[in-house]
């Protein structure tokens, strides 16, 4: 594709209008999410501007700067308080550094996802983007606006390209897994999330790569989806059937909906079986008995991708200095927290 460009050598609006083969009426109707453009025409103009990397003009920017001063956050849901500790976390370093935050949740639907990053160009300065799905459904560097900055938070077969930052979640597992072995719990039941979330198949694996050290032990794995409602499920089933010596949940959300099915069963955490999560998010340390979990610093998490963010050319901003550059990479080791829930198991009697 050529790459044409307007006397000044910024690309415009009238330059994606020709590159394309539409008015410069369509561009704008496109750009701006209307509704009333047939789909190859939107999908044949956005991705002339992705070619281009064309930033669109907002009639509330300013006439000499095409700065916003917000910054995009997309993210899988926006349900629970690992999102919102998330979005508190960005929230913070936004406001010590004059931004503002436009966030859109895609409700685990990869074309809603894509949808609202082709709406963020001209809108914000840059964008961090949350993606755990596997498979086709992740995010790519096609779906990401050509020229604008973004940060990868825990994406599934993120894109090189562009500063990623995950958690540890294979090796968070481990280590919870290993802490129950040695707390003397040798049938350890798995409440895993959902089959395609990267965060969950990298927790599972985890769990069966430590569970494997152990020749007795065997997996012991039931569905779950991140909710309270399917950790409240599992832990019924658990009840109700040969018991296991501690369960370990993929997250804490599953682990306190566990916690409570077991205590309507008559069940006792940790004498008749112990309980353990992984996030650490702020309800956790305060239910009855408190669960051990792995501890991601969740708020510490979303102020280091705007940092990430922020250490890049943002839209029109002034260039940061050659050290400042971002690594490619950022892995968060998640901190073993012990509490009440996953006790030692107590030696038989006689």
């Amino acid at each position: 594709m050529s790459r044409p460009r307007s006397e000044g050598g910024s690309v415009t609006i009238k330059d994606v209008a020709r590159e394309a083969q539409v008015s410069v009426a369509t561009v704008s109707r496109t750009m701006n999410g209307h509704q009333h453009v047939a789909e190859s025409v939107r999908e044949r103009v956005l991705q002339v501007a992705r070619a281009l990397h064309y930033i669109p003009h907002h009639a509330a920017r300013s006439l000499s700067s095409r700065r916003t001063h917000t910054i995009g956050v997309v993210l899988p849901d926006l349900h629970g308080e690992f999102f919102s500790e998330l979005i508190r976390g960005i929230d913070q370093v936004a406001r010590e550094q004059g931004y503002h935050l436009l966030v859109s949740s895609s409700h685990g639907d990869p074309q809603a996802q894509r949808k609202a990053l082709e709406r963020l160009p001209g809108r914000v300065d840059g964008v961090v983007v949350m993606s755990p799905s596997l498979g086709d459904s992740g995010v790519h560097e096609d779906a990401l606006p050509g020229g604008l900055p973004a940060v990868l938070l825990n994406c599934a077969g993120a894109a090189s390209q562009r500063p990623v930052l995950n958690v540890d979640n294979y090796g968070g597992a481990r280590t919870m897994t290993r802490h129950l072995r040695d707390s003397g719990h040798r049938r350890i039941a798995f409440i895993a999330g959902p089959a395609d979330n990267f965060d969950a198949h990298e927790r599972l694996r985890g769990y069966r790569d430590e569970l494997a050290l152990d020749a007795q032990a065997q997996p012991w794995v039931l569905p779950g989806n991140f909710d309270e409602e399917s950790g409240y499920r599992a832990g019924q089933t658990l009840a109700q059937g040969a018991r296991p010596d501690a369960v370990f949940a993929a997250n804490d959300m599953m682990a306190l909906g566990c916690l409570f099915a077991l205590g309507h069963a008559g069940l006792k955490v940790p004498q008749d079986i112990a309980l353990a999560g992984f996030d650490d998010v702020p309800m956790a340390r305060y239910v009855l008995p408190a669960l051990t979990t792995m501890r991601v610093d969740i708020a510490g998490l979303g102020a280091r991708a705007l940092q990430l963010l922020l250490g890049q050319q943002l839209v029109d901003a002034p260039a940061p200095p050659a050290d400042a550059a971002p690594p490619a990479f950022s892995e968060l080791v998640p901190e073993l927290i012990v509490r009440a829930s996953s006790a030692p198991r107590a030696a038989p009697s006689g």
